[in-house]
């Protein structure tokens, strides 16, 4: 069983509706993955911590690439209710994962990267909704992979975990993407 126990308080916290009442916040289990232990990591240092902080960074780029790639499909003119509003939720979604990543890797004591001025996306292959829902898929697939790929690399477990997390909201998004296509959402047992 996981708990947390906060400071001053030794009574361990056993249930998520324990955990809210005594924070008085609503944190997801990749947010308090990402902030619990921090201290410890910071304190150590070393290659480790500046490691997790250039995987946090790059993570953390594709973040905002995500977010600029959902607001040119929300701004093309191209997508429908309900889809208009299924990309607003994940673009919402990515500037969470944003916000948490850019805090982590600022109480790492690293310096967070920003959001590029402009991205390079095919905007001349996008005509229809189901090409800007095709290239928002190619994005979340992308995104799985970078995130599998990122979990063994970290020297802090509970990063691995946050990570993992993140990987399996993106998961989400790419799989109701491909249902929205009229694809199996789902193609295979297996994520590479």
């Amino acid at each position: 069983m996981s708990f947390l126990i906060f400071a001053n308080d030794p009574a361990p916290v056993t249930s998520r509706r324990a955990f809210m009442s005594k924070s008085g916040l609503l944190l997801s289990g990749a947010a308090v993955a990402l902030l619990a232990g921090q201290d410890a990591l910071a304190a150590k240092g070393g290659k480790a911590a500046t490691s997790d902080v250039n995987i946090l960074n790059t993570a953390l780029g594709a973040e905002h690439e995500a977010i600029a790639a959902y607001q040119l499909g929300a701004e093309s003119g191209l997508l429908q209710k309900p889809v208009l509003d299924l990309a607003v939720t994940f673009q919402g979604h990515h500037k969470e994962h944003a916000d948490l990543l850019s805090k982590t890797i600022a109480k790492l004591g690293g310096k967070p990267v920003l959001a590029k001025e402009k991205y390079i996306f095919p905007t001349d292959t996008l005509k229809t909704q189901a090409d800007v829902l095709r290239f928002a898929a190619m994005l979340e697939k992308g995104a799985v992979s970078a995130y599998l790929g990122a979990v063994p690399l970290f020297g802090n477990r509970d990063l691995a975990k946050a990570a993992a997390s993140i990987l399996g909201d993106e998961a989400m998004h790419w799989a109701i993407l491909r249902n929205a296509l009229g694809e199996v959402p789902v193609p295979s047992a297996f994520v590479s």
